[in-house]
């Protein structure tokens, strides 16, 4: 069974064979407005996420509270309210960039130790070293 091919179809398959390495191309390195752009539209999604937690805390303490009133004037005996954590409302949006890091010589590290040159063991045993007083 023999199957042909359009002309079309070709030429679109040719197209892809030719567009591909463009798309693994490597990108340039995102500028510095970018990063912290990028850093603060990351800061702002989390705290948001946050906002979205306590106002669902919220909504569930008001359908807890409305079921237990509910409940308890229904005549029903309703078991004591588990103790859970408090709502924490996590304030206004701040964001406060973190700047650029200091240099090494700058930030107070220290320069490492020398290689060494002989082995830190001695001769001496460690009782003579380490004297510890006797228990009684």
């Amino acid at each position: 069974m023999k199957t042909t091919q359009s002309p079309s179809l070709k030429l679109c398959a040719l197209a892809l064979a030719l567009c591909a390495p463009m798309a693994w191309a490597k990108l340039p390195a995102p500028s510095p407005e970018a990063k912290a752009k990028s850093a603060e539209a990351a800061a702002k999604t989390a705290w948001s996420g946050k906002v979205d937690a306590y106002k669902l805390c919220q909504a569930q303490d008001r359908v807890a509270a409305k079921y237990r009133a509910s409940a308890t004037a229904a005549g029903k005996t309703v078991p004591a309210a588990p103790e859970t954590p408090a709502c924490s409302d996590p304030g206004p949006f701040v964001y406060t960039p973190l700047g650029e890091p200091k240099p090494l010589e700058v930030s107070g590290a220290h320069s490492p130790a020398p290689t060494a040159a002989a082995p830190p063991s001695t001769q001496q045993p460690a009782a003579v070293t380490n004297p510890t007083p006797k228990a009684q």
